[in-house]
């Protein structure tokens, strides 16, 4: 990865950590990793509506093994909300070594294979990794915010 995108990655591992054990992000784990790349740096990007949008958006570039430092990783997980059940995804930061920050039950870390044994919400199944896109990748056309 060249200088720029480190310097995102780190911006936004460093914001993500700020918010260990914060509940704010139940259910919106792709709020949180957005909020993490974009409030830290002052970009916005552009991605889908759910994890599982943005998975299958960045599908080409999906790569699988231990997710480097600073990249997307992505679960499926199938679930329901407001009445409507289908694989929303879920997705957190790598923060490297293996270990990914997210939002499950609160903002927390996790080894990337251990998320799939998280403790489901009613009426869930357990995630299942899908893989890992570079950070290069999900910020293609991002744009910066102008106060």
């Amino acid at each position: 990865m060249n200088k720029i995108y480190d310097y995102y990655c780190n911006n936004a591992i460093k914001w993500a950590k700020k918010h260990l054990g914060s509940e704010d992000y139940r259910f919106i784990c792709l709020a949180f990793v957005e909020d993490a790349l974009e409030r830290s740096n002052n970009i916005e990007i552009f991605g889908g509506d759910t994890a599982k949008e943005s998975a299958d958006l960045y599908k080409t570039n999906m790569q699988t093994g231990i997710p480097p430092e600073g990249t997307f990783v992505f679960y499926d997980c199938f679930g329901t909300i407001s009445g409507e059940r289908k694989n929303w995804g879920h997705v957190g930061l790598s923060i490297g070594n293996g270990e990914v920050i997210h939002a499950w039950d609160k903002v927390r870390i996790d080894h990337y294979l251990d998320i799939e044994k998280l403790p489901a919400a009613i009426g869930w199944q357990q995630p299942t990794f899908i893989g890992w896109v570079p950070i290069d990748r999900v910020m293609v056309g991002f744009q910066r915010k102008i106060y």
